[in-house]
C-alpha cells in the first residue's frame, strides 16, 4: 500500500505572502502606517519559515500603490473596490501588484498562490471570485504570457 502524499510545505515566498496579506488586511481595517504594521508583526509572529525581505517588500508597497493597483483590478471587479471583502481585497491587491511589479513570476505561479490565500483566509468561494479577477488582470497586464501560451 502507497503512501499518502504529504502536504507540500509552502516555501519562504508563500510564508512572506501568508504574512503579507495579514499584515495588508491590519493596514485597510486600521488605517495605521505600514511601517508600524511591518514592525510590529516581525516582532510579535514567527517568520523564520518566511522570505522577511519579500514580506517587508509586499507589506511597504502594497498600500503604497493601492491606488494603482485598485484602478488596475476595478474594470474586472463588480463592485468598488472598497466593497470588496476586506480579506479578499488584501488577496487582490497583494496579487495585482505581483501581477504589475514583479515581471520574474509568472502570472500562472502569482495566480495560484492568490487562490491557496483565499482558501486559507477567504469566504468558502472567495478562491473562484479571486481567480477570475486576477487572470482578467493578467491577459491585460501580461499579454505576452497568454499569447505564447496559445
Amino acid at each position: 500500500m502507497a503512501n499518502p502524499p504529504r502536504p507540500k510545505k509552502p516555501g519562504p515566498r508563500s510564508w512572506a505572502r501568508r504574512c503579507a496579506v495579514q499584515a495588508i488586511y491590519e493596514w485597510q481595517l486600521s488605517g495605521r502606517e505600514p511601517g508600524l504594521i511591518t514592525t510590529q508583526f516581525l516582532a510579535d509572529h514567527d517568520l523564520l519559515q518566511a522570505d522577511p525581505d519579500y514580506f517587508r517588500e509586499l507589506a511597504h508597497e502594497v498600500p503604497a500603490r493601492a491606488v494603482a493597483i485598485d484602478a488596475a483590478l476595478a474594470p474586472f471587479l463588480d463592485r468598488p473596490p472598497d466593497q470588496v471583502d476586506p480579506v479578499e481585497r488584501a488577496i487582490l491587491r497583494l496579487s495585482g501588484y505581483e501581477l504589475m511589479e514583479h515581471p520574474d513570476l509568472t502570472s500562472r505561479i502569482v495566480i495560484n498562490e492568490a487562490v491557496e490565500l483565499a482558501k486559507v483566509f477567504g469566504a468558502e468561494q472567495g478562491h473562484r471570485f479571486i481567480n477570475g479577477v486576477l487572470d482578467q488582470l493578467a491577459r491585460v497586464a501580461r499579454p505576452l504570457e497568454f499569447t505564447a501560451r496559445s
